[in-house]
C-alpha cells in the first residue's frame, strides 16, 4: 500500500448572480465558471476517486469529468448562511452592519441569524475529509467544493485558529493540494500547494 494520499481541492467558478451570500442556493455557474474550473484541472491528475459537493455549481462540472468514480457528499455543501443568503454582499453591510461586523472579525462566535455555525461547518468537513483519507488511502482524490469549506479544512489542517480561516484567499477555480503522509508515527499533513495552475509537485 502506497503510504502518500493526495488530496486535490478545487473551488467551483464564477456563479450567476453577482457578489452575494451563496451559501446554499442553487446559484448556477456562468459559462465563464465553467472554463475556469476545465482550465485549473487542465495539468491535474489523474485522480483514483472525485468526491463533490451536491450543489449545482460544483455538481455540473463533476458530472462532465468521467476519468475516475464520482460520488457527491453533503459534508461538502457550502457554508449556510442563513438569512443572508441570496443576499448581495453590499446589502447586507448596509442593512446588518453590526452582525456581519462582528462575524468578519470572528466568525466563530457570530452566526448570520439561522446561519451555520462555523465549528458545526468545521466538524463536518473534517469528518468528510477524515473518511475519505481511511476509505482511499494511498490514492489521490479530487474534492470538488466552495470557498468556506476550503478555507475551513485548510485552517483545521493546517492547526490555524477556526476564527483565521477567512484569511484564506480562494478565488473562484482555486486549486490547492493537501498531501496526507501515512508514517507508523501517525499521520502527517502538509500543503503542497495553494492557488495553483496543477504543474509538477
Amino acid at each position: 500500500m502506497n503510504d502518500v494520499t493526495r488530496i486535490d481541492l478545487l473551488r467551483h467558478g464564477e456563479c450567476e448572480g453577482g457578489h452575494i451570500f451563496r451559501g446554499n442556493n442553487e446559484v448556477p455557474l456562468s459559462a465563464n465558471g465553467l472554463m475556469q474550473m476545465h482550465k485549473a484541472i487542465a495539468n491535474a491528475g489523474p485522480w483514483s476517486h472525485i468526491v463533490s459537493s451536491p450543489l449545482r455549481r460544483c455538481r455540473i462540472f463533476t458530472e462532465q469529468l468521467s476519468s475516475a468514480p464520482v460520488e457527491f457528499d453533503e459534508r461538502l455543501r457550502e457554508v449556510g448562511f442563513g438569512v443572508w443568503e441570496g443576499q448581495l454582499v453590499e446589502d447586507v453591510w448596509r442593512t446588518d452592519t453590526d452582525t456581519i461586523t462582528a462575524w468578519n472579525r470572528d466568525p466563530t462566535s457570530v452566526t448570520p441569524e439561522n446561519g451555520e455555525p462555523l465549528i458545526q461547518v468545521a466538524t463536518r468537513v473534517m469528518a468528510c475529509f477524515q473518511e475519505l483519507v481511511q476509505r482511499h488511502c494511498g490514492g489521490r482524490l479530487l474534492l470538488v467544493t466552495h470557498g468556506g469549506v476550503i478555507r475551513v479544512l485548510l485552517s483545521q489542517l493546517l492547526a490555524m485558529p477556526l476564527s483565521c480561516a477567512g484569511r484564506i484567499h480562494v478565488p473562484y477555480a482555486a486549486l490547492s493540494t493537501v498531501v496526507v503522509y501515512h508514517q507508523e508515527t501517525g499521520e502527517q499533513i502538509k500543503l503542497l500547494g495553494h492557488n495553483w495552475m496543477g504543474e509538477g509537485e
